[in-house]
């Protein structure tokens, strides 16, 4: 994902070699649909949920390659406690990252002007 526009900062460093990172909307909704075809029955959602988002979201500090191929490999490779620690770290980084509604003017004038497309006219440059 490119730099949140919103966001300051896009990624953290857990500091041993892995890079926790922000995830696209898209992201979130692959991995959502990927957790609930793992959970099964639905008793395992928060688990599987948790692996699924881990998978796009860790990445090694360096080369910023995905650690994980998928939910199933976290879940494979973590235990349930180190996946639920991780989920939470990148929950709060996510909540920190987010700018809410308070944004100051100067804030959301660098939001506006970085998000909108400028108009095209109609006369393909011959104008």
């Amino acid at each position: 994902m490119a730099l949140s526009i919103l966001a300051g900062k896009d990624r953290i460093s857990l500091g041993d070699g892995f890079d926790l990172r922000l995830l696209s909307a898209l992201e979130v909704l692959q991995a959502r649909r990927e957790s609930a075809e793992l959970a099964g029955d639905g008793r395992e959602q928060a688990l599987c949920s948790n692996a699924c988002l881990l998978a796009r979201a860790l990445e090694g500090t360096e080369d910023h390659v995905p650690v994980f191929a998928d939910g199933r490999a976290v879940l494979a490779g973590l235990t349930v406690e180190e996946i639920a620690r991780l989920a939470a770290r990148w929950s709060a980084f996510s909540r920190e990252s987010d700018p809410g509604l308070d944004l100051s003017q100067e804030e959301l004038e660098k939001v506006k002007k970085n998000s909108v497309t400028p108009p095209k006219s109609g006369c393909a440059g011959g104008c």
